[in-house]
């Protein structure tokens, strides 16, 4: 039995395989689209979820609530009396405080166990590189409190940086006016977001044309490393089934920066149902977010 289980979120947009691999849990965010729910043992293929979107089917998403918390919170006990769980940030989902109204209850009922639970105030791949740092720690033989401290000091230091290919997207989740979705469609405006120090998307920046968009994405990593530049022993690149773009991508970072390691995936259904099809995303750790 390990000391403790990490656990996460399908919004951590990990690969199916490293989840196994380092026996992490999972919970999962259901979503809606084309008039059905998936949710755990019932998901639709992503690349069949990016086909609907680019017709025009809108999903909808909804957070893990309490009592789905403490299923998962129950199951994973049954495995050893201490849960690490680092969760989708509070600045975007209700689902940390969730987990800790199930936490304090599952506790209660079982006197000898402990859930921590990080907000990670983290979306997609840099909720999931959260992870695999606390994984690597694990692996080193760090203590569960161990990992949360360094969790807590470092995750104002994990920065997301992004870019949508479609502005409608934003829209209908508030982050863009309606005008200035339509406007900057026709245009080619391309919107550079970063989430901020409580896990919020905040526009900072737009370019005009998509490969301009991703040189901005390599500038403002460049710049935002600072002093962290050595502790990117690896870098996460997450796509909305834009494949070419995300290794595009990790090529300038490989040539411009000297940094070899990467980790690429697609983004899931319950982020890629807010950013869309075409969403280029890069996670790395940096001076500041």
């Amino acid at each position: 039995m390990p000391e403790f289980k990490i656990i996460t979120n399908t919004t951590a947009d990990l690969p199916l395989d490293y989840v196994e691999e380092n026996h992490l849990g999972l919970m999962v965010f259901n979503y809606t689209i084309q008039g059905e729910t998936y949710s755990k043992g019932n998901e639709l293929d992503w690349k069949e979820f990016y086909a609907w979107m680019r017709e025009g089917h809108m999903p909808t998403t909804s957070q893990v609530n309490p009592q789905e918390c403490r299923g998962y919170f129950e199951e994973y006990l049954k495995e050893t009396d201490k849960l690490l769980y680092i969760c989708f940030s509070s600045g975007l989902s209700g689902t940390y405080g969730s987990a800790c109204i199930a936490a304090d209850l599952v506790m209660e009922e079982n006197p000898g166990c402990e859930i921590r639970i990080i907000d990670s105030k983290c979306a997609s791949m840099g909720e999931g590189l959260l992870v695999h740092k606390a994984v690597q720690l694990q692996k080193e033989g760090k203590s569960m409190d161990e990992i949360a401290a360094w969790l807590t000091e470092n995750i104002p230091h994990l920065v997301h940086i992004f870019t949508v290919d479609d502005l409608n997207h934003l829209y209908r989740g508030g982050r863009v006016s309606r005008t200035a979705a339509v406007i900057g469609t026709v245009v080619g405006i391309k919107p550079i977001l970063h989430v901020d120090d409580e896990g919020h998307l905040i526009p900072i920046n737009k370019v005009r044309g998509r490969k301009k968009s991703l040189n901005a994405l390599v500038d403002y990593m460049e710049k935002k490393m600072g002093k962290y530049r050595d502790k990117n022993d690896i870098v996460f690149i997450s796509h909305g089934d834009a494949l070419e773009d995300a290794e595009f991508v990790r090529d300038m970072v490989s040539q411009r920066l000297g940094i070899n390691s990467f980790m690429i995936n697609h983004i899931g259904p319950t982020i890629g149902a807010h950013s869309g099809p075409g969403t280029i995303a890069l996670f790395f750790m940096g001076e500041s977010r």
